[in-house]
Order: structure tokens, then sequence, then C-alpha cells
């Protein structure tokens, strides 16, 4: 693996930044992490697909990051690339008359929710108040328990790396709770979503009704990375580990939040360590207890 060729043959070759030793901890929505040993921001397909074939070409793993919202990037940081997208994967464009929005990867989830909201479309209301970008929601298939960003997907464009563009229908993928059938080396670049005309108050009204009940059960005024297990079916991770009697439980800086046990929390200057060993005890707990086997939703990077 060569990350310093990496470096020079991509450094001014493409439409993009590269840059070395960026902390994670600047990029990740727990504010923690060491640093990547090379990062590039790629403003266009071009400039990623170039970016991606040096890298393939160099052995030097890489990972699409996002807003970082779903991620816990190791205190030792990652030898490998984090690719953001910018620009070209940031356009949005919406057809009110067709209610469909067509969206770049890189737009933030928040943005194409309000501007589907205004627009007078429905069928992202699932998705308010969770953060990132809409290639995140996508590969992770964002929403709540019942209702999937997934199930509003008309096509989808991907690049393969080594191959090109291929573009699916929404239903040639599997969409399911926090998991598709999209292959892990495929790298969304933009979709298009099918929605439904409605009337933008009780669109707003719906919206609003759920960032209330969010503000009122999440701690949403501390750094984490939302929800750290999967809910099992017809169980609820948080109400399985609080009744553990892990509410409040620290680690370093790190605590299992007292309002939510299915978030842990950064309370200042807490380490991915930290947030491990909370995420093995919770874990382990409710595996004793209960005999369920959380699965962890969060992306670790650099472990």
């Amino acid at each position: 693996m060569s990350v310093f060729n990496a470096y020079m043959s991509l450094s001014g070759a493409i439409d993009a930044e590269v840059l070395r030793d960026e902390r994670l901890s600047r990029r990740t929505s727990y504010r923690i992490g060491g640093p990547a040993a090379l990062m590039v921001v790629a403003h266009s397909y071009e400039a990623l697909a170039k970016a991606v074939s040096v890298l393939t070409a160099e052995h030097v793993e890489w990972v699409i990051l996002g807003k970082g919202s779903n991620v816990l990037a190791s205190d030792e940081g990652y030898r490998g690339c984090v690719i953001l997208l910018d620009d070209e994967f940031s356009r949005m464009t919406i057809d009110a008359e067709d209610a469909t929005v067509t969206a770049g990867a890189g737009v933030a989830l928040s943005r194409l929710v309000n501007d589907a909201m205004k627009a007078g479309l429905s069928g992202l209301e699932c998705c308010v108040g969770i953060p990132g970008t809409l290639g995140g929601a996508l590969s992770m298939d964002a929403g709540t328990r019942r209702e999937w960003i997934g199930r509003r997907v008309r096509d989808l464009v991907v690049l393969r790396p080594g191959e090109g563009m291929h573009r699916y229908s929404g239903d040639e993928v599997e969409w399911g709770y926090r998991c598709t059938s999209l292959p892990g080396n495929e790298i969304i670049l933009e979709a298009t979503l099918a929605l439904m005309p409605a009337e933008r108050a009780a669109i707003a009204a719906d919206m609003d009704a759920r960032l209330r009940r969010r503000r009122q059960v999440q701690p949403l005024t501390l750094p984490s990375c939302g929800s750290v297990f999967r809910n099992p079916p017809e169980r609820s991770a948080g109400m399985l580990i609080q009744a553990c009697d892990l509410a409040g439980t620290t680690c370093g800086g790190a605590q299992i939040s007292e309002e939510h046990c299915n978030f842990i929390v950064n309370r200042g200057g807490a380490t991915a360590a930290d947030v491990v060993t909370l995420i093995q005890r919770a874990h382990d707990a409710v595996l004793e207890r209960h005999g369920i086997d959380l699965s962890c939703e969060v992306k670790l990077l650099g472990f």
C-alpha cells in the first residue's frame, strides 16, 4: 500500500481537494477520531472515478464518509483514504408535476426533506431530523422502524469501481430495515425518488410532530452517532438496555444516555475506546439478561 504515491498521483490532477492527515474528529458527528492518512473531497463524477482507480492501483483502502453521522472513527485514525462527495454530488432538481426529486448522493438529507415539503411532495417525512446525506441514508435505508427511504426510490445511479456507472430501478434493490442488497463496493451517485402530492401545511405539521417526538426522547444536544443498535423485531433496543440498569453508565467521556439508552453520547473528551467499551457492555448485558444478540448499526472506521 502506498498512500504517498496515491497522494502524489491525485494532487492537482483531478477536480478534488486532496488532504493528508485530516483529523476524523472534525468530520464525524461523534467528534471523535484520529487522522485519516488521505482524504479526497471529490467535486465531480470524473474526479471520484479517477480517485477510486488510483487508490485501487496503489492498494489503498478507501471509504465514502458523507457527513460522518453514523460512524465511529478509531482514536488511531484510518490508514486508508476517506472520500467526501461535494459540488456535482450536491445537485437537486424537483419535478412537482411528476412528483419526483432527483438528488445527488452528497445532498444533505435535511435539505432534501425540507425542499420536498416546500414543493408539496410527501413521502420523506420519516426522514425528518435524521442527519447525514442522501447517499448515506440510502446505503443504510434510513427512516423509522416502519418507514424507509428505500421505498421511495424510483431509480438509482451507482459507480461500479473498474466498470463505470450503472443504473438500478428501485425494485431491483432489496430494501429492508437498516439494510439494502446493494454491493458494498458500489458508490451511490444519485437517486430519483417518487413522492406524492399533498398539502404543504399537512406535510409540515407531520414533520413538526415527528421532530417534537425526537426532541422529547433523544439526546440531541450532545455529540453522538444516533442509534447504536438496530431494534430487534417488535422490541426496542433502548428499552432492553434500560432494563439492564445501564442508563447513565459512563466510561471516560462517553455515556449511555439517560434520555434514550440506545444513544451513547460524547459528554466531552470521549475516545473511540470509551464508546466501544459501552457498546460492548450494553450488548453483553442485554444478551445475558434477555437472550437477545443486539446488532450494532454504527460503522466502525479504522478498527
